[in-house]
């Protein structure tokens, strides 16, 4: 299947970048096709159920998971898929989020780092976060395209944003509920401010800014999934990011590198971002 190329007009991704420089995030609707949709859904259904060489070892925890009747263990999300399947890197440089993200950055965009979530019946959400404080981006900060790959409310847990903190300090978090959320780390919301429900449907990108605090619930539905595809990216201008992060991948497809992080961010030196 071809990718849309299709240009979208000027004046809707300025208003995008406009509420996306005020808020925080911005919301594409309609971004992918049903027909992309559609392709990257079958494409990870397929991984999963073929297996990634040297990626899951049954035995072993998987996104710190252990308890095999945990959904999470039976579906763990799907890191860096552009480094060994070349639809996965298709689809993180896409050209209509390409386009976005010039008007967000105000320059060319690199990319950072490709997941894929499945988020099955009955698994836990994530806590809210800043992606920063896992990227560490210098100069600036990293932002974010989350793509629905199934329509999201909040009883299959979509996502929460915090609107207004992209402004706000990359905090070291606290410990959250691990029986709410699959990752220990969170982020309180900062007094004045409020979470968000977006409810999106397939084919629905959320952007948002790096240092947005931002976290999903739990899927408490029965039957239906809440998949996702995730790319982060930096601004050409990125000098350094965390090592877990290397290489970065130019919009045409080839290697940037840059210098690995040694700032431990808000956690102080000891710390050291990784993928989450």
């Amino acid at each position: 299947m071809v990718i849309d190329t299709a240009p979208i007009a000027d004046a809707k991704v300025s208003a995008l970048a406009d509420q996306f420089a005020r808020e925080g995030f911005a919301l594409a609707k309609g971004l992918f096709s049903p027909a992309e949709v559609e392709e990257i859904r079958a494409l990870f259904t397929k991984m999963h159920a073929e297996g990634v060489p040297g990626y899951y070892e049954p035995t072993k925890p998987r996104d710190g998971v252990e308890n095999p009747d945990d959904p999470l263990f039976k579906y763990p999300r799907v890191m860096m898929p552009h480094r060994f399947n070349q639809r996965a890197k298709d689809y993180m440089l896409h050209p209509k989020v390409a386009d976005h993200l010039r008007a967000f950055f105000g320059l060319e965009p690199v990319a950072t780092q490709s997941m894929f979530y499945f988020k099955p019946p009955g698994a836990r959400g994530q806590a809210l976060h800043q992606d920063q404080f896992y990227l560490l981006v210098e100069p600036g900060t990293c932002i974010a395209a989350w793509t629905a790959i199934d329509d999201c409310d909040a009883e299959n847990g979509a996502m929460y944003i915090v609107p207004k903190t992209n402004d706000g300090p990359v905090v070291c978090p606290q410990t959250a509920d691990r029986n709410e959320s699959y990752t220990s780390h969170f982020v309180p919301v900062p007094k004045g401010h409020k979470a968000q429900l977006v409810e999106m449907k397939a084919g629905d990108t959320l952007f948002f800014n790096g240092s947005l605090i931002h976290g999903s619930g739990p899927n408490r539905s029965k039957t239906r999934f809440r998949r996702s595809f995730i790319s982060h990216y930096a601004a050409g201008n990125v000098r350094k990011i965390s090592s877990s992060y290397h290489p970065l991948t130019r919009l045409d497809g080839t290697t940037y590198e840059v210098t690995p992080q040694d700032s431990g961010g808000p956690c102080g030196e000891g710390w050291k971002g990784s993928l989450h």
